[in-house]
């Protein structure tokens, strides 16, 4: 990542969010792919050294995301997302809440607005993820933010493996 690379964390307690800023260096079709196909996401997702599998995806309004993230030692932490709203590469959101392997849902789960824009080949990433439970947001906050910043580094080797710089 270039020191000219924008990226943004705040967290709003009170209002029960977490926004995330972040620019690519990629052209926005390619990041809106990183972030809607599975065969992407597994790929850049998981933080080090976990990898993620995606049992099923259904990118539409009401669509559903299925998938693992898997630890080292084989232990799975199931999510599903269910797609809310989608306009195609300008933005989407979903409702995430984390699940059993039968996808038996824990709530509460949390809201995802996700933005895009690009302007002269860097893609910027707005993030936005709204929390039910301040008690929810404020249990995974520590792990959510190094893991998140883990995340976007990998989607920003992975974009530059696909764009070969």
């Amino acid at each position: 990542m270039s020191d000219t690379v924008a990226f943004d964390f705040a967290v709003d307690k009170a209002a029960h969010t977490v926004t995330i800023t972040r620019e690519f260096d990629a052209d926005l079709s390619l990041v809106w792919d990183a972030f809607t196909r599975a065969d992407l996401l597994d790929q850049w997702l998981p933080p080090h050294p976990m990898t993620a599998k995606t049992r099923y995806q259904d990118f539409r309004v009401g669509g559903k995301r299925f998938y693992a993230m898997v630890t080292p030692a084989g232990e799975e932490r199931w999510a599903l997302q269910e797609y809310t709203a989608i306009t195609p590469k300008t933005h989407f959101s979903l409702y995430n809440a984390f699940a059993d392997k039968d996808e038996n849902v824990e709530l509460p789960g949390s809201e995802w607005n996700h933005t895009f824009s690009e302007q002269n080949g860097t893609t910027t990433v707005r993030i936005t993820v709204y929390n039910e439970s301040l008690e929810r947001m404020e249990r995974i906050l520590e792990g959510f933010t190094a893991g998140m910043k883990m995340s976007l580094r990998n989607l920003d080797n992975l974009l530059a493996t696909l764009t070969g710089r």
